[in-house]
């Protein structure tokens, strides 16, 4: 399916490029309605349809991206002239505090790896601006990102 570009495989960023090939790969497909269709959910998932769709819109603006994980994940950081300089989140709500908690920890997690100062929540249809642990972190819904490209 990768080679039919139907499905991409994001790796998790390290230093190392032998280190990324050998974690494990977060896959996205080209088309939501394959994700769907063919898709391994027991359930619907709006969250990773969304995530998907944030996925297929970087690749659209020919962003390099990866994934981070440490203690905590962020769904996306990409790389520019071989330095990681955004990193963005997708949550289809943050509304529950404990989603939010979990979300905004990741990001922030992130930011500091990367030494970053600001990052991006995205969700279905939320907006917010908070100040934590010295980031600045925007929540935004995905149609804003979209349409005003960023």
């Amino acid at each position: 399916m990768q080679n039919t570009y139907l499905i991409f495989m994001v790796n998790k960023y390290d230093a190392s490029l032998k280190k990324q090939l050998h974690n494990p790969k977060k896959g996205y497909f080209i088309d939501i309605g394959l994700v769907r269709e063919i898709g391994f959910f027991n359930s619907e998932d709006n969250g990773r349809l969304l995530e998907n769709l944030v996925f297929i819109e970087l690749k659209r603006r020919d962003k390099e991206v990866y994934y981070h994980y440490g203690k905590k994940e962020c769904d996306f950081v990409i790389m520019k002239k071989n330095r990681i300089v955004e990193a963005i989140q997708v949550s289809w709500s943050v509304y529950d505090s404990d989603t939010r908690k979990r979300e905004v920890n990741g990001l922030i997690e992130a930011l500091d790896c990367y030494g970053l100062d600001e990052g991006l929540i995205l969700t279905d249809s939320e907006e917010d601006l908070l100040e934590q642990d010295g980031c600045r972190i925007t929540i935004k819904p995905v149609w804003k990102w979209i349409l005003f490209k960023g």
